[in-house]
């Protein structure tokens, strides 16, 4: 199955929970926002999401930091 990650194709064996495919790709979900096809997943959700053929990702890490 291909899926976009990032704007990158990736392929994946089969349709999956979004946890299971953050751990596959040693994400942690607790320092990254989804969003799938455009669609932000809230954290108390990413159990029941599930990463499809064709969907299209968007994990964004949190950076700390800030102005001076």
């Amino acid at each position: 199955m291909q899926i976009t990650v990032n704007g990158k194709p990736r392929e994946i064996s089969s349709e999956m929970p979004l946890p299971d495919f953050l751990r596959a790709h040693d994400i942690n979900p607790r320092l990254v926002a989804v969003a799938i096809n455009g669609d932000v997943i809230p954290k108390d959700q990413y159990a029941s999401a599930v990463v499809r053929a064709g969907d299209a990702l968007e994990v964004v890490r949190m950076v700390g930091g800030g102005a001076r």
